[in-house]
């Protein structure tokens, strides 16, 4: 995650310092009290809502109002009671577009379906009944009140997702403004560290925003190499969008009217950004700019015609994109996807009900999975009939009993403590998360084994969900056990916008052996961070390279496995070890540890080779193929003295083809001495890259890797 070469090695510091300063608090959102919560019945065959609270204020009637939205401009009187329940016979002809007030004395609680089902980190909007400003002030409130935009924020443990209903009569959420949205007159919502907007209609032009902005809280909002966490989706932004953002940041199915920039235009001029991902998206009327981005990865993306460079100054992949760049030494345009399922997302349904939409596979394709008409081809789900929706506080043991009893999981924003691994063991099961939902490992000796296993069944689809670690493990997620032989070319298995973060938010010991391991074949990867923390709770050097501990990022067993935009930071050993068949990799960026304390401690190929290659074929493989791959040299928790022998190994074969490769240096006394197999120069006389790569270098000292095997599980984990 990092860097640009201006004066490198202050200003990485200063930025280092920045990240680092602040202290985690777990504990902070915990301390609220305990509210007064009411339930709510809906009869549909009388068409009514029976309302129920528990006891409170002193003395006197309770008094009932109802709006159509939680934040509506008007509540209307229903009556009052002494009792503890109340049926309105005549509400409002959408069952979930009635919000209840129930007061007493100066004590109010708010009573809806949406609440009920949802809980408390889900926010709805509702323009039928609001101001167009209401949404942006609420959210923008939540910016500044909770520390989502600053340093702080990036450790919290408060998630929240923000749900826009359908515009209807030709409204919108747009208060108006002018200038790019980073300007006080552009009246923009600003996305805060673990937000997430999503639209509620089944096409992005169902709901319209006026502008978005992200905030980089560094070198006074110049620096958004920190800017981490938070998404967007199925939705229209109709005057700018500035998306300034780096890792772990996904922007999907949007129509984009006007787009000034994907940077800061606050701060210095010098901006520069660690990004970023956007996907099935729809520019109208402008070419977006990533100027001061060092990558980007951006997949079956719409543009204007134009002959424009859009910025980017390392490694910026174009796939299945209309009108991307032209191709040059940065630039890699790729004419088609060869397979993607695009994200599943929430919705509601023409009945009223929320429903799930499940995109169907598609191949070669090439512009967005939807028209202006048409939400595109899959299948839709009732969330209330087919769904376990898990609200924050759920344990693993509800979980897994709704998987087992074949419900697919809706994770609403949290942060889900477990003391067992998820267990996903049923054909064509999701686990959806919204709002940067996050798993959490609990220090228990029931979950020594990880976050999340699938078993290898067809058309498993995981999305949406950040693994953390708060306890040592054997992985975060793996899918399949070792062996895994079914083929699922006919329905593959999907991981989409999944992070997986090692260290920065607690302060003790963690050791985990492997973050996430794909055993099984024919897996599709869309977005990944993987990232063993450079900064947060542990000073950096030594002690973090001996407190927060993990060997490989990624390990691919299985074959035909395909992965888009693959970010890969900071670990101790092969960052990605690839061991399958015809595994694809399309963009790949990576930082290699910067607190490799020496040479003899950090040294690879039974100690004859300096560093880990951060992307590691095997001798074994056969046919492999990437393209757009980045490693930069960020050496400054050592002894001066560590150097990485190749950014990338591959055995030499004539079905093993690496193109774009990128190599460079951005702070620190040490190298990467080679782009690939002894190839392409070092990183001490600057950038060097080579296009294409296939058996024209040194091929690495054949190894043997010692990975996790079935000694490692609990043996409550069921092995088919």
């Amino acid at each position: 995650m990092i860097k640009k070469l201006i004066p490198v090695f202050t200003v990485f510091m200063v930025m280092l310092i920045l990240c680092s300063f602040i202290a985690p608090n777990l504990t902070d959102e915990k301390n609220e009290e305990n509210k007064v919560e009411g339930k709510i019945v809906y009869n549909k065959k009388k068409h009514s809502l029976t309302l129920s609270w528990p006891a409170f204020g002193s003395s006197g009637s309770y008094v009932i109002t109802r709006g159509g939205s939680r934040l509506a401009s008007d509540f209307v009187s229903l009556g009052s009671t002494s009792k503890l329940t109340f049926t309105d016979n005549k509400p409002n002809a959408a069952k979930y577009e009635n919000y209840y007030k129930v007061t007493r004395n100066d004590i109010t609680i708010v009573i809806s379906l949406e609440n009920q089902i949802f809980g408390g980190n889900m926010y709805f909007y509702d323009r039928k009944y609001e101001k167009a400003e209401t949404a942006r002030n609420e959210i923008n409130s939540h910016f500044n009140a909770i520390g989502l935009g600053g340093a702080n924020g990036e450790w919290t443990t408060k998630r929240q997702a923000y749900y826009f209903k359908p515009n209807v009569n030709g409204q919108t959420y747009d208060s108006g403004g002018s200038g790019s949205a980073s300007s006080a007159a552009a009246n923009a919502i600003e996305l805060g560290f673990y937000s997430h907007i999503g639209g509620l209609g089944k096409v992005p032009s169902d709901v319209k925003i006026g502008a978005i902005f992200t905030r980089p809280h560094l070198s006074g909002g110049a620096n958004a190499t920190c800017t981490f966490w938070r998404s967007v989706e199925n939705v229209e932004v109709m005057r700018d969008f500035s998306w300034t953002v780096s890792q772990s940041t996904s922007a999907r199915r949007l129509l984009i009217d006007s787009s000034s920039k994907y940077i800061s235009d606050i701060g210095t001029t010098n901006f520069w950004g660690s990004g970023g991902f956007i996907a099935d998206t729809h520019y109208t009327s402008a070419r977006p700019n990533w100027g001061g981005q060092q990558q980007w990865y951006t997949r079956n993306t719409v543009f204007p015609a134009g002959s424009g460079t859009m910025g980017g100054s390392y490694n910026m992949v174009w796939q299945g994109c209309v009108n991307a760049p032209q191709e040059d030494e940065a630039n890699s345009p790729i004419a088609a996807t060869p397979i993607i399922r695009e994200k599943p997302f929430l919705f509601i349904d023409k009945d009223g009900e929320y429903k799930v939409f499940v995109p169907d596979w598609q191949q070669d394709r090439v512009g967005t999975s939807w028209t202006k008409t048409d939400m595109g081809k899959g299948k839709v789900q009732d969330l209330t009939a087919s769904w376990f929706v898990a609200k924050e506080g759920d344990t693993d043991i509800e979980i897994n009993a709704a998987l087992k009893a074949g419900k697919n999981i809706f994770f609403t924003p949290g942060h889900y403590a477990l003391n067992a691994p998820l267990q996903v063991n049923k054909k064509d099961a999701i686990l959806l998360g919204a709002g940067i939902a996050s798993v959490t490992l609990e220090p228990t000796e029931k979950n020594t084994w990880g976050c999340i296993f699938a078993d290898d069944k067809d058309g498993i689809i995981i999305a949406g969900i950040l693994m953390d670690s708060f306890n040592s493990t054997t992985y975060q997620i793996r899918i399949g056990n070792e062996g895994a032989k079914s083929n699922h070319a006919a329905d593959p298995i999907l991981l989409t916008d999944i992070t997986c973060r090692i260290g920065g938010v607690q302060s003790k010991n963690i050791q985990i052996q492997v973050s996430m391991q794909l055993n099984s074949n024919n897996v599709v990867g869309d977005h990944f961070w993987l990232w063993r923390a450079d900064h947060g709770s542990q000073t950096g050097g030594d002690a973090r390279w001996k407190r927060d501990r993990c060997k490989n990022g990624l390990i691919v067993a299985g074959n035909d496995v395909t992965l888009y935009a693959l970010f890969v930071e900071h670990f101790q050993e092969y960052e990605v070890l690839w061991l399958g068949e015809r595994g694809r990799t399309f963009f790949f960026q990576n930082e290699p540890p910067y607190d490799a304390p020496n040479q003899k401690s950090w040294s690879s190929q039974g100690g004859r080779v300096d560093g880990y290659a951060a992307f590691k074929v095997a001798n074994t493989v056969k046919e492999h193929h990437t393209i757009g791959m980045g490693s930069y040299a960020v050496f400054t928790g050592t002894d001066g003295n560590v150097n990485k022998k190749n950014g990338f190994e591959v055995p030499n074969s004539p079905n093993v083809k690496l193109e774009k490769m990128c190599i460079t240096r951005f702070a620190g006394s040490g190298n990467i001495q080679n782009v690939i197999n002894n190839n392409g120069g070092s990183t001490a006389t600057g950038t060097k890259r080579v296009s294409l790569y296939s058996e024209t270098g040194l091929q690495p000292y054949d190894e043997e890797f010692t990975l996790p095997n079935r000694e490692s599980y609990p043996a409550y984990i069921s092995m088919e």
